[in-house]
């Protein structure tokens, strides 16, 4: 008796709890569900000075320094920064100009730099780890880089060059493990393995298609095959985002039911929340939208048929901007930080890198 009663009450809260957002959720969706773009509320070039601070405080922090001048590059920070500023287009920032000459630096002297990080007692992948994880940043960075003029420099063919070198049989690299999601957890390898047919899928066709080429990209969608059905959503979400770029990526029967269990996951504000899509539990079906999950979940779903559904994810985006930062905010998975520390914006450094992707791929069609 005492059991169902427990039982009850939990439902009857969640049910409540439910409903108080369901009244305010579908609200906003009703009113604000547009991408037109005469309604547009988001500043990108807001955006756009809270990511060049960010990277130029990323490139001077002493933690980030790696040998030769060169600085590490981080999925949170450097990575969104570099595919924003692409998307946003404009002359090269300074501070995009020392991302790519830190990058490049490392690409053409790779044999003469040393990993990211060293192996330790204990942990002796660890060098392994940096180096298949930078290959695959390094390429997705000069790929994209090069894409603004539908070129491949031979910066951009060697960064390749060092990435298809570390792929393992498997089909994917050596990824830096710190048990740390979403980039650098257990099954943060498949989430490497989608940014590099992201980089595949933004050079020139090509590239793609000669033999040595195409047997590399064979071994990369074999690999994202085998392993897509034990991935959190938010990883298969990443997947579905390089099938834009690399159509192939994803087979079309996953393609759909992937695309219909975003849509499902999908919160009645318009937004997605990180923590559900990382591990869904009852816990997290009340999580908060966030927009780090939202502007990926808009990314993937923007060329399917589930348009409409990005597109209410692109409005959650517009009307979310923190306008006192121009950032859009995430919370860590991981660790509560102190919220004046200069590490505490690594969720936000994405979420804001991405969000500006989301709403470029929403607007400009």
């Amino acid at each position: 008796m005492r059991l169902t009663t427990a039982i009850a009450v939990v439902v009857g809260v969640a049910i409540a709890r439910g409903a108080a957002f369901g009244v305010r959720r579908s609200d906003a969706r009703a009113s604000n569900s547009t991408t037109n773009p005469s309604h547009r509320t988001e500043n990108l070039s807001a955006a756009a000075a809270y990511l060049e601070q960010r990277t130029a405080w990323w490139e001077a922090w002493p933690a980030a320094q790696r040998d030769h001048g060169t600085v590490c590059v981080s999925c949170h920070t450097t990575l969104p920064f570099a595919l924003a500023r692409s998307a946003i287009g404009g002359n090269v920032s300074p501070v995009e100009r020392r991302l790519f000459e830190s990058v490049t630096m490392r690409v053409r002297t790779w044999n003469g730099v040393a990993p990211y990080y060293a192996s330790r007692p204990g942990d002796g992948r660890k060098a392994a780890e940096s180096r298949g994880t930078e290959a695959v940043l390094n390429a997705l960075i000069l790929a994209d880089r090069d894409a603004r003029e539908g070129v491949l420099s031979s910066d951009a063919r060697t960064a390749f060059d060092r990435m298809w070198e570390l792929q393992q049989a498997d089909g994917a690299w050596p990824w830096l493990r710190f048990d740390l999601n979403p980039w650098e957890g257990p099954e943060s390898a498949y989430f490497g393995a989608a940014l590099a047919a992201l980089a595949v899928g933004s050079a020139p066709a090509s590239y793609r298609s000669t033999p040595a080429i195409d047997a590399h990209a064979r071994r990369l969608r074999s690999f994202l095959a085998a392993n897509y059905a034990r991935q959190p959503l938010a990883n298969r979400a990443a997947a579905l985002w390089a099938a834009s770029k690399l159509p192939d990526a994803i087979d079309g029967e996953r393609r759909a039911a992937l695309t219909t269990e975003l849509a499902r996951a999908q919160r009645r504000d318009g937004g997605w929340s990180l923590e559900a899509l990382q591990a869904p539990s009852l816990r997290t079906w009340f999580s908060a939208s966030d927009g780090y999950a939202t502007a990926l979940a808009a990314l993937a779903l923007m060329p399917t048929e589930a348009r409409d559904t990005a597109a209410r994810g692109v409005a959650w985006l517009a009307r979310n901007q923190d306008a006192s930062c121009g950032c859009w905010r995430a919370p860590s998975l991981n660790a509560t930080r102190d919220p004046r520390s200069d590490a505490a914006p690594f969720m936000t450094d994405a979420a804001t890198g991405f969000a500006v992707l989301a709403l470029k791929a929403g607007y400009v069609r």
